[in-house]
């Protein structure tokens, strides 16, 4: 008998000593009994309460200020569930006690009480306190959040921004990152941040509106820098501050973001952490907590610390990048035409996007190059890849275009000659364990005399005309193989081209994105063009408008053409016969039609150029011998005044260039090209399909 006595005291003693809070309901959910844990956790006596529903218990008293009647409510519909399924049901509650300053989480179960018989008669309650390792638990999982999120973007504001989102809420109710201001030029801060700290609003959010305030990443802030931050800075040490110090209140209510403002004044706690990496301090994190939410505490120092530093990782990457991508910009915009040259054929505008950040610098590049004759040459190119390597590419191949095309060779000799190029440059790549090089491009040639444009490309794009009439089409040129294959050929075709009408060159990456295929591409490309615009500068903002987004994925090259013609009285041609005696009536000829050009007082020196040209045709060279003068239209030199070039053409029928050499004392020739070179500004040879042209060229002030 004793011994069932003292059982039963020992469960009398486990229940009421069991470090679990823990309360039983009888089969009306009414409380009969709990333990000495329960009762210290609520501040509630058994004999008060006996008797009660759960949610009659926690109506009056000190209870009434503090919890939130849904959660008992769902405890309060648990317990008439279990009552009546018999089954047990666990889940987590979170709310504040009396006792408590803050909200604990909270493990519940509820679990029938049967007889042998299976008959429910009443239900227990038990409640364990798990906040430290759900504090554990949450910490980890915004580590493990922190890990993958941050970093997704290698822009310096948008890693800033993706630290905010993670943190935000879930941490602290504000928090805002502010950088030195190099970082955001993608440079390294000095070691030793000068007073005041030029710190700039990278990001900024708070729990309320999720905004990142009013400010534009990288602004500089006006408000001046409490000493907690510029100590926070020169230590690289992280700081919990409760918001009790004036200076500090000052700086928060200072913000510039008006939301900030607004929530400086229930701020009740911060922590200060400074962003470094690579042994210099890049900004500062400030973490803010308001309102009824818990203070921070000194173990949240570690949080911060440990999220702060994946953060510092993520953003030197995307600092690092952005020098990196800034270094490769420069370099490929330093490369390409800052200033397209003056000439008369060709009205030209021409625009360069580079693509979004993740892609990296491209290949892409564009040129216009004089020719002899008032002829121009458009070509438009783009190396594979992206990158430094894809940028030094595109250079050596603008240069190699530049030097074969002053060689006036037509546009499939000089890409087969590129060609070349481009396999050589790939084979010391290969040497280099770098890869391979492969480009596209399209070369054109146009002559605003016969108003003809010749045309060949390697694997690029075709070009795209409008001509006066208002109709586009996309011109037919044969595809070409890229450069780089080697040993396959390339094709020209010559187009005739109305005064007015209007030549598109670009790269692939106008009209090929994700989302839409090339033909939709080429749609919106004509579309676009044939879309009534002021000037040619505005048509090329009407296509960048309607194609490729702000960031594309590939860098776009456009070069937009608009052709002009010489009228027949600029133009002044004579067929010669292969007769000395013909020289001096060409020199009269040549001297009228000056004087009908308003040019007399060049006649002298044009007349002595055409002398020397002709006879050397004459002498060296094969019939049928042309002569030709251009005077083109004055178009804008190079310190804004109107220029025109003169110039002097002789063709014959032989392939045999002429050299410059310099004459003995008693050589009775040789001295012919010698005055030519010192007479004019430039001259030179092109060669066509039979025979050769030689030219000269003046440039004169216009009257």
């Amino acid at each position: 008998m004793s011994s069932h006595s003292d059982g039963e005291s020992i469960k009398r003693w486990a229940f009421e000593q069991h470090p679990v809070a823990t309360t039983i309901y009888d089969r009306d959910g009414r409380l009969l009994f709990m333990n000495t844990s329960m009762r210290q956790a609520t501040r509630l006596s058994e004999e008060a309460t006996r008797g009660q529903l759960l949610t009659e218990i926690v109506q009056g008293g000190e209870y009434a200020e503090i919890v939130q009647g849904a959660e008992y409510e769902e405890l309060q519909q648990r317990i008439f569930r279990v009552l009546e399924t018999g089954h047990v049901e666990s889940y987590e509650f979170f709310v504040r006690l009396a006792s408590e300053t803050k909200a604990h989480a909270w493990i519940v179960d509820v679990v029938p009480l049967k007889d042998e018989a299976g008959r429910i008669h009443g239900a227990s309650v038990s409640a364990y306190d798990y906040s430290e390792q759900y504090e554990s638990r949450e910490r980890l999982a915004l580590l493990s959040e922190a890990r993958s999120h941050i970093g997704a973007s290698l822009d310096v504001a948008g890693t800033a921004r993706e630290f905010t989102e993670v943190t935000v809420d879930r941490f602290a109710d504000v928090v805002s990152v502010d950088l030195l201001g190099p970082v955001f030029q993608g440079d390294l801060p000095g070691s030793d941040p000068a007073e005041p700290a030029p710190l700039r609003r990278a990001a900024y959010r708070s729990a309320y509106s999720g905004s990142r305030g009013a400010r534009a990443a990288g602004e500089l802030g006006r408000r001046p820098t409490p000493r907690l931050i510029t100590r926070c800075l020169a230590t690289g040490q992280a700081e919990l501050h409760q918001v009790t110090d004036p200076d500090v209140l000052r700086w928060l209510i200072r913000d510039p973001d008006q939301e900030a403002r607004a929530l400086a004044c229930a701020v009740h706690s911060m922590i200060v952490v400074p962003v470094r990496a690579l042994g210099a301090t890049l900004g500062v994190v400030v973490f803010l907590r308001r309102g009824s939410r818990a203070p921070f505490a000194r173990g949240d120092l570690a949080v911060t610390e440990d999220l702060v530093t994946r953060a510092a990782v993520c953003l030197d990457n995307a600092r690092r990048y952005l020098r990196e991508r800034t270094t490769s910009e420069t370099l490929q915009r330093s490369l390409l035409p800052r200033k397209l040259p003056d000439q008369a054929a060709l009205e030209i505008a021409s625009r360069y996007l580079p693509a979004e950040a993740q892609a990296g610098v491209g290949g892409d590049w564009f040129d216009v190059i004089p020719l002899s004759g008032a002829r121009v040459a458009l070509v438009v190119g783009d190396v594979v890849g992206h990158g430094l390597q894809a940028s030094v590419t595109m250079a050596r191949l603008r240069t190699a275009v530049r030097s074969l095309a002053d060689l006036d060779l037509p546009p499939d000799e000089l890409l087969t000659h590129l060609d070349d190029i481009v396999i050589r440059l790939s084979d010391d790549v290969e040497a280099d364990a770098a890869g391979d090089v492969g480009a596209t491009c399209l070369y054109a040639v146009y002559d605003p005399v016969s108003r003809r444009c010749t045309l060949a490309r390697a694997g690029h794009p075709l070009p795209t005309l409008r001509t006066p009439d208002g109709s586009t089409t996309i011109l037919n040129l044969p595809a070409g193989p890229p450069l780089g294959l080697g040993g396959l050929p390339f094709e020209a075709v010559e187009v005739d081209l109305p005064e007015g009408s209007l030549l598109a060159l670009y790269t692939d990456g106008l009209i090929e994105s994700r989302g839409r295929d090339i033909d939709e591409g080429f749609d919106a490309l004509r579309q676009a063009l044939n879309r009534p615009t002021p000037t040619l500068e505005a048509a090329c903002d009407a296509v960048l408008e309607a194609l490729p987004p702000t960031r594309p994925d590939d860098d776009v090259a456009l070069l937009l053409a608009r052709t002009r013609a010489l009228s027949t009285d600029q133009v002044a041609t004579w067929d010669l016969p292969r007769d000395p005696a013909t020289v001096a009536t060409t020199r009269q000829s040549v001297s009228e039609k000056l004087t009908d050009w308003g040019l007399e007082e060049l006649s002298f020196v044009t007349v002595l150029v055409v002398s020397e040209l002709v006879t050397n045709a004459i002498r060296y060279g094969q019939s049928p011998i042309q002569l030709r003068l251009i005077l083109p239209q004055p178009v804008a030199g190079q310190e804004g005044t109107p220029t025109r070039p003169l110039i002097c053409e002789v063709s014959d029928a032989s392939s045999t260039s002429p050299h410059l050499r310099r004459a003995r004392v008693f050589d009775e020739g040789g001295r012919g090209l010698l005055l030519v070179a010192q007479l004019t500004q430039r001259w030179g040879t092109r060669h066509a399909r039979a025979g050769k042209t030689i030219w000269a060229e003046q440039v004169l002030p216009a009257s």
